[in-house]
């Protein structure tokens, strides 16, 4: 797909604007004549029409497949109504075919033709700016929203805190935190929870000859290695706790002492570092230095969900089944049922998915990429699964979009435990969210309570329960 870039002009102060009282709803083309886009329309006022025939009240869609005057939608209250105008080929809202249907709160995809139109509870960011794709990733509001804050931690100060689900985009984040920072260096990239227990020291700061058995010559560690560049370090809740007083002094100090040296070396080296757990319960539970924390914890930047970003599902599937085979195209079935799954693995299992998918179509004599071509279990939550998201590691349910919530609730058919740990919350955060904004889980398509057992965890359940 050739890098294209769609309204990036961008208006930092709508971006900023979160007040939730002036929050405008609005439609966003998301797909449409078989590729990509990012067209929006606020939804204030009169209601407004999509449609192939221009107007004043016509929210143009080019697609031969829908009618001049397709569908109606009109706010009501906090909600809409979706009424289907008697078209050629109807109406489906998440999946399923409606005529005149009006939702408490604001469903999440609308089809009509080969057409696929997301509702978002606030189409001002889109204003400021819409979907661009770069070399090697694509950006939509959202997610620039969480960069703008990354680039500005970058111009403010040498550290900086990456948090969100796992999946999310960290190491490109971390990238985007160097290259802001002007820094000449090198990009040195580390995983703490792939650090060999007793090797951290030797690995971090590098050792001289003769310190050990074996070592035949100086070794230069990983600070060294980024001297004059930014240090990532991901999963920096995993460092053993022995080393974290000498990384303390590489950041306060700006000096590295190699095991078995004698003298600091100086050094000029920024820290970005990445977390999926909470660092201030780490620090209570005393697995984390609270002098370290206080250092590298802020500022903090969370990382969106693929959940909350899914204006971006459509480039980042026709940006990967071209890498796959430039023949391959995407049918619209396969965008819709990517944009109603859950994806707790976010942008990382999508993408794995959707290679496996074109990969599946061409083995099958076919270059368009249908919904079949997607397993069942892709984007749905594995049972019984062990996830490093817990009490002490939950993210703050006020840090996570109400679309994005309602939309894991939709995708996993009222599961809360199934939808927090793809938000990457605790379930008991998700059941007091659901308890607090008067969630009816039958809104949001959930038919009845039992879902094989786990009634507990269903969106009704009491959400004042521990573990």
């Amino acid at each position: 797909m050739a890098a294209e870039t769609y309204q990036t002009t961008i208006d930092e102060s709508v971006l900023i604007t979160d007040a939730e009282d002036s929050a405008c709803p609005g439609l966003v083309v998301i797909f449409s004549g078989g590729r990509p886009q990012c067209q929006h329309r606020r939804l204030h006022g009169a209601p407004v029409v999509l449609g192939r025939f221009p107007a004043d009240d016509v929210f143009v869609v080019e697609d031969d497949r829908i009618s001049r005057r397709h569908t109606r939608v009109t706010v009501k209250g906090a909600g809409v109504r979706v009424t289907d105008l008697e078209s050629r080929n109807g109406t489906y809202v998440d999946g399923v075919r409606v005529v005149d249907e009006s939702y408490a709160k604001l469903p999440r995809l609308l089809r009509l033709g080969q057409s696929l139109v997301l509702f978002v509870a606030d189409v001002r960011p889109y204003e400021a700016g819409g979907v661009a794709v770069l070399p090697g990733e694509v950006v939509g509001p959202v997610l620039r929203k969480a960069r703008l804050a990354v680039t500005r931690g970058a111009e403010s100060g040498d550290s900086l805190l990456l948090t969100g689900p796992s999946g999310a985009g960290k190491e490109l984040a971390a990238r985007a935190f160097h290259e802001a920072s002007g820094a000449k260096g090198a990009f040195v990239a580390v995983n703490c929870a792939t650090i060999p227990t007793g090797l951290a020291e030797r690995l971090l700061f590098g050792a001289r000859k003769g310190t050990y058995s074996g070592a035949t010559a100086d070794a230069e560690g990983y600070v060294q290695a980024a001297d004059g560049g930014t240090l990532f370090l991901d999963e920096v809740a995993e460092l053993d706790v022995a080393v974290q007083p000498k990384l303390l002094r590489v950041l306060e100090q700006h000096e590295v002492v190699s095991l078995g040296a004698s003298h600091p070396r100086k050094v000029d080296v920024r820290v970005c570092a990445a977390t999926l757990k909470d660092l201030r319960a780490e620090v209570s539970a005393g697995r984390f230095r609270e002098d370290l924390y206080y250092r590298i914890g802020r500022p903090e930047v969370r990382l969106p969900s693929v959940l909350e970003r899914l204006e971006e599902v459509s480039f980042l599937i026709v940006r990967e089944l071209e890498r796959v085979d430039p023949r391959l195209t995407a049918h619209p079935s396969l965008v819709e049922a990517c944009v109603l799954r859950a994806w707790p693995g976010n942008v990382r299992e999508l993408l794995g998915e959707i290679r496996r998918a074109g990969r599946d179509a061409l083995a099958d004599g076919r270059t368009a990429v249908k919904d079949r071509d997607l397993p069942e279990s892709a984007g749905r939550e594995i049972e019984g699964a062990r996830h490093t998201t817990g009490t002490s590691s939950a993210i703050p349910a006020a840090e996570v979009t109400r679309d994005a919530i309602e939309a894991a609730l939709r995708a996993e058919q009222g599961n809360v435990t199934r939808a927090a740990r793809a938000l990457g919350m605790h379930r008991n955060q998700l059941r007091r969210w659901i308890s607090k904004n008067g969630v009816d889980p039958r809104l949001l398509g959930v038919a009845g309570s039992d879902d094989g057992g786990d009634t507990e965890s269903r969106a009704g359940a009491d959400p004042s329960g521990d573990d």
